[in-house]
């Protein structure tokens, strides 16, 4: 195999208080020109409101490679399983629309 064709290996350590991870059902995404945070919460029933858990800082480098990863994953994931339903949510109105009809986002031009 050339080195054109090698994967690159990463070894990553996953401490225990990591590993069980962290429920979230939304996330509040806000950007600067230098950088994307990403805020996951939890809005459960009976709670005042919604508990941030988690902050993720990112460059949009990153982001755009997070955006991609998780298209390629949710692609791979409904062939396996089926589409999945945005329950309550009108289908290609409002602010969503469906990915199923995109690839991987690529590098646009700047204008």
């Amino acid at each position: 195999m050339d080195n054109n064709n090698q994967q690159k290996q990463i070894s990553l350590d996953l401490k225990p208080e990591i590993a069980k991870g962290s429920y979230s059902n939304l996330a509040i995404i806000t950007h600067s020109r230098s950088e994307f945070i990403i805020d996951f919460a939890t809005n459960l029933p009976g709670l005042p409101k919604p508990e941030i858990s988690n902050r993720i800082v990112m460059t949009p480098e990153h982001a755009k490679r997070l955006l991609n990863a998780l298209f390629d994953n949710i692609s791979k994931y409904e062939a396996n399983f089926g589409l999945i339903d945005l329950e309550g949510q009108p289908k290609n109105q409002g602010g969503t629309f469906n990915l199923g009809g995109f690839g991987p986002i690529g590098g646009g031009s700047k204008s």
